[in-house]
């Protein structure tokens, strides 16, 4: 999956619950692309920080904050 589509994915689960902050949404993208994209985001989440070990679903989740942080660009 490349950046944006996760982009967008994270797009349409924040429409869809508007009232739920970064990291929930980030967290219902992970639950909803399953166990096969959780395990490669944490894995890719895992080589940036250069650790070899840590819990799947949070660093799933530290990855689509990242990406999502990242492409959106600099704070106004």
């Amino acid at each position: 999956m490349t950046d944006d589509e996760l982009v967008v994915e994270f797009a349409l689960a924040r429409l869809d619950h508007p009232d739920l902050d970064l990291g929930e949404v980030a967290a219902l993208v992970v639950r909803r692309l399953g166990t096969d994209r959780m395990l490669e985001f944490a894995a890719g989440n895992l080589a940036t920080r250069g650790e070899l070990r840590g819990a799947a679903f949070p660093c799933a989740v530290e990855h689509v904050l990242r990406v999502v942080l990242l492409l959106r660009g600099p704070a106004d």
